[in-house]
């Protein structure tokens, strides 16, 4: 069984109803029942607890929309995407993924909605998460895509995103002034103390053990958000030539 048929096979939950379930429409039945035998699951209660199947649908449903975002779809980013989920999650999930997202670019992306919807139901670490990675998809071709970024500056803000959290990890892609600091959420003018303990709660917030929840594939993800946090701090600690 491929991980894309264990991810939704273990449960969609929230994310089959309201305009998310609206956009899946039969296709993930068809890819369950398809690729894995697994059956659609019972709708689960309201839950903040995320799934890794409702993670990894709303994941390529926003991966839609920020493809989608300078009105035009490049084979080239097909491409980007489908070995991103290959360095990722392997080349069956990649195969699976690449034809879900096929058909949620054809489809009109109601982004405001489906943010509403992500705010509403899943947790805030995963949120993190979903950022972290759509970072990832937009800029695998090493382009900075303005369209793109704001696109995903919107998911952040309709998702209840901070705007601090959307800060650090936009600069762990796209570094700004002082970029070490921001991704720790301080600024230059921070005592040496000061520095120490942002890093403890920055290092306490991205830790993959946050998102365990999402199973291994996505725990793994998260690991480049806590090493980002580490070489950050690195940084500062010998810039400063701190003890």
């Amino acid at each position: 069984m491929s991980r894309l048929g264990k991810w939704i096979g273990g449960g969609l939950g929230w994310v089959m109803g309201g305009p998310i379930g609206a956009l899946l429409g039969f296709l993930v039945g068809s890819v369950v029942d398809g690729a894995s035998g697994y059956l659609m699951p019972e709708i689960a209660e309201t839950s903040r607890k995320t799934t890794p199947g409702g993670f990894g649908v709303t994941f390529l449903v926003l991966i839609a929309a920020v493809m989608k975002a300078d009105g035009k779809v490049l084979k080239s980013e097909l491409d980007y995407v489908k070995q991103f989920f290959v360095r990722q999650f392997g080349r069956e999930t990649a195969r699976e993924a690449t034809i879900m997202l096929r058909d949620l670019l054809k489809q009109d992306i109601p982004l405001a909605d489906v943010c509403r919807q992500i705010e509403r139901h899943m947790d805030y670490s995963s949120r993190l998460q979903l950022l972290h990675l759509l970072f990832n998809i937009s800029l695998a071709d090493g382009v900075v895509n303005q369209a793109e970024q704001a696109v995903i500056e919107k998911i952040a803000d309709y998702t209840g995103v901070s705007r601090a959290d959307y800060v650090s990890i936009k600069n762990m892609f796209i570094p700004d002034t002082d970029p070490d600091y921001k991704i720790l959420e301080t600024d230059p003018s921070a005592t040496d103390e000061e520095i120490k303990k942002a890093y403890r709660r920055m290092a306490m917030k991205y830790h993959p053990d946050k998102v365990s929840h999402l199973g291994e594939d996505f725990r793994k993800a998260a690991g480049e958000k806590f090493r980002k946090v580490n070489e950050a701090y690195k940084r500062i600690t010998e810039e400063r030539n701190m003890k």
